[in-house]
C-alpha cells in the first residue's frame, strides 16, 4: 500500500484519482495549492509519489516541482505532472525539470499504477540512508545498535537546534560549524547520508557569511528528525492518511472506553442532567436515521406530482414524524395561527408543502443507522416496535371505540420512545454502553438510563418535546406511559400507548430493547387496563380481545416487514 499526494484544487480530479487508487488498496491525500503541498509532506514525511497538476492558485506547478526539487531532502522525491493543461513550453521545462513522467488527463488505471510502481521501486525515502542489512555487515553494527545510533542521531538533531539558533546571535562562524561537523560525523557513522548533506549545505551557508538564509534553513531540523523516525517506523501511518472514518473509529474507541468502563471506575453518572440539557438545547431538530432521512430527501426534492408517498413516509418513522410536527407547528406559531397545535404528521406534510419539504430534507439532523447496531437490537427492530407500538394504539381505539383518539393514539405511540433516538444522536457510545450494562447486570434499560445519565430517555424526550413545541398530547404520553395511572391530562391516550406497548412486547412485534420478562402478569393485572376497563362498554370480553391481538400481531409484523397478504393469511 502507497501514500500519493494529488496536488490539484479539482474535485473530480480528486475523485477520480481515489477511485482508481482504492482498487489497489492505496491511501490518497489532497490539496489545491503548492504551500499546502509542502506543509503536508512536512508534516507527514510518508509519501511515496506526488502527482501534480500544472495550474494551481499561487504559485505554479512547475514553480512547485522545482522548489522540491532545490531541497536538499525532497530533491529525490517521486514527482508526476498530470495536467488537462498542454502547452509545449511547460512540457519542454518539466522534461528539464527531469520529473518522473509528464502526463495529459484524463488518468488512465494503468498508468497512474505503473507510475506508482516506479515510485516504490526505490523508495525516495530509503536513499537518504544506508541499507541496513549491507550497511551492517560492512560497519560491524547489529541491527539494533544501528536502530540506537539513529535514535541517538534524532535526540542530537533535539539538542543541537537550540545551540546553532544561539550561535547565531554572535555571527561565531566556527563555533556553528563545530557543532554541525560533529552532527555530520554522526549522521555519516549512522548512515543518514540525506543528514550529511544538510549539514553540509547549512555550513556552506554559515562560511558565505548567508545568517538569514542559515537560520530559516534551520527550520528542517524537524523535517529531519521525522524523516528518521519515519525510517524507524515505517508501518506508522501519519495523521495526514487517516480517513474520516478511521479517525472516527480511534475517537469512538476511547469514548467507548470512557463510557464502558464508568461502573468499574466508579463514575457514575458519567455526565449530568445540566450537560445533557445543554446538549439538547443545541439539537436543531428530532434525529432521523440517516437512510430515513436519504428516502425523505429523494422523495421531497424529486418535484413530487403527489404528496401521498412523503405522507406515508411521515407517519411510518417517529424521528420524521416528531420533526414535521415540530415545523409545522413553528410555522403556524410564526404566522400567529397557535391556535391549536397540529397532532397529525400527514397534515403536516399537506400545511408545508412541498417547498418547504424540499428545504427541510436537506437539512434534517439526522442519525446513522449504524449506531443502532447491537444485535439483537437493531434499527428495524426498533423501528418494527415504535411503528408496531402505533399501530397497535390505533387498533386499541378501534376495538374499544374510542374513535376519537385513533389519530393520536397512532401518532403518541410512535413518538413515545423518541429519547432513545436523541440519546443516540448525542452519545451514541453512552448508549451502546447502557444497552451493554443492562444486558450483564440483567436490568432494564431505564434503570441502566438512570445510573450512567443521573435521568431516562424519557426525561431527554419530555424536555426535547417541550422546548420543540410537540403537541402537548404527545408530550403528556413521553411523561407517563411507564405509570398511565399518575397522568394528570391525557389519561385514556397514555393508557391507550403503554397497553399498546405491552401488547407489542407479548406478541415480540419489534423490540425497543429492554429486558422481557420470563413471564407476563395477566393483562387484567397491568397498569395500562386499570385505567382503560371503566372505559369499556358492557360485556367486554377481554380474553376474545387478547386473542385478536395475537392474530393482529403477527398481521402488523407481516405488513411492517413488506411481506405479501398471502404470506399473512398462510403465516
Amino acid at each position: 500500500m502507497a501514500n500519493i499526494l494529488l496536488v490539484d484544487p479539482a474535485d473530480v480530479a480528486r475523485k477520480a484519482l481515489k477511485g482508481i487508487l482504492a482498487r489497489g488498496g492505496h491511501r490518497l491525500a489532497c490539496v489545491g495549492t503548492a504551500a499546502e503541498a509542502l506543509d503536508f509532506i512536512r508534516a507527514n514525511v510518508l509519501v511515496d509519489l506526488v502527482i501534480v497538476e500544472l495550474v494551481l492558485e499561487g504559485e505554479g506547478g512547475l514553480d512547485f516541482v522545482q522548489r522540491l526539487q532545490l531541497d536538499c531532502f525532497l530533491k529525490l522525491m517521486p514527482l508526476v505532472i498530470y495536467t488537462g493543461t498542454v502547452d509545449r513550453e511547460k512540457v519542454h521545462r518539466a522534461i528539464s525539470l527531469k520529473v518522473q513522467n509528464f502526463l495529459v488527463k484524463p488518468y488512465r488505471d494503468e498508468i497512474v499504477f505503473a507510475e506508482l510502481a516506479k515510485s516504490l521501486a526505490n523508495p525516495w525515502r530509503s536513499r537518504h540512508f544506508e541499507e541496513e542489512r549491507s550497511f551492517c555487515a560492512t560497519m560491524g553494527y547489529k541491527p539494533d545498535e544501528l536502530r540506537r545510533m539513529l535514535e541517538q542521531l534524532r535526540q542530537a538533531l533535539t539538542d543541537t537546534r537550540p545551540l546553532l539558533l544561539t550561535a547565531t546571535e554572535t555571527r561565531s562562524g566556527k563555533e556553528t560549524c563545530d557543532h554541525l561537523t560533529d552532527l555530520a560525523s554522526q549522521a555519516e557513522a549512522a548512515g543518514a547520508w540525506g543528514l550529511v548533506d544538510y549539514t553540509n549545505e547549512l555550513m556552506e551557508l554559515v562560511k558565505k557569511g548567508s545568517w538569514s538564509m542559515y537560520v530559516s534553513a534551520l527550520d528542517l531540523f524537524d523535517f529531519a528528525s521525522q524523516m528518521i523516525f519515519r525510517h524507524l517506523e515505517p508501518n506508522l501511518l501519519p495523521e495526514g492518511y487517516v480517513t474520516d472514518d478511521e479517525r472516527q473509529a480511534k475517537e469512538d474507541a476511547k469514548m467507548r472506553a470512557f463510557w464502558f468502563d464508568a461502573p468499574a471506575e466508579h463514575r457514575l453518572p458519567v455526565v449530568t442532567w445540566p450537560e445533557l440539557q445543554a446538549q439538547l438545547d443545541r439539537l436543531s431538530g428530532c434525529p432521523v436515521i440517516d437512510t430515513v432521512a436519504a428516502g425523505f430527501q429523494m422523495a421531497a426534492t424529486g418535484h413530487p406530482s403527489s404528496l401521498t408517498p412523503i405522507m406515508d413516509l411521515a407517519e411510518k418513522d417517529p424521528g420524521l414524524a416528531a420533526q414535521l410536527l415540530i415545523a409545522v407547528n413553528a410555522l403556524r406559531h410564526t404566522e400567529e395561527d397557535a391556535s391549536s397545535s397540529v397532532e397529525d404528521p400527514r397534515n403536516a406534510v399537506s400545511l408545508l408543502g412541498e417547498e418547504r419539504l424540499a428545504t427541510m430534507a436537506k437539512g434534517l439532523v439526522t442519525v446513522e443507522e449504524r449506531r443502532m447496531h447491537l444485535p439483537p437490537f437493531t434499527w428495524p427492530q426498533f423501528w418494527l416496535f415504535q411503528v408496531g407500538v402505533a399501530a397497535m394504539a390505533r387498533y386499541i381505539c378501534q376495538f374499544l371505540e374510542m374513535p376519537s383518539l385513533e389519530s393520536r393514539a397512532h401518532t403518541a405511540g410512535m413518538l413515545h420512545d423518541i429519547g432513545k433516538l436523541l440519546l443516540v444522536r448525542l452519545q451514541p457510545l453512552g448508549f451502546h454502553a447502557i444497552f451493554d450494562y443492562a444486558r450483564r447486570e440483567r436490568i432494564s434499560l431505564r434503570e441502566a438510563e438512570q445510573k450512567f445519565l443521573g435521568c431516562t430517555t424519557t426525561a431527554l424526550a419530555v424536555y426535547f418535546a417541550e422546548k420543540h413545541g410537540l403537541p402537548i398530547c404527545d408530550v403528556n404520553v413521553m411523561r407517563w406511559v411507564d405509570d398511565p395511572a399518575q397522568a394528570t391530562a391525557d389519561q385514556d391516550l397514555v393508557a391507550i400507548v403503554a397497553f399498546a406497548r405491552e401488547l407489542c412486547q407479548r406478541n415480540t412485534v419489534g423490540w425497543n430493547g429492554d429486558t422481557i420478562p420470563a413471564t407476563f402478569p395477566p393483562l387484567e393485572d397491568t397498569p395500562a387496563w386499570r385505567v382503560l376497563a371503566p372505559q369499556v362498554f358492557p360485556g367486554f370480553n377481554l380474553k376474545n380481545f387478547e386473542a385478536s391481538i395475537r392474530g393482529k400481531s403477527v398481521a402488523f409484523k407481516h405488513e411492517l416487514n413488506g411481506r405479501p397478504a398471502t404470506a399473512v393469511a398462510a403465516g
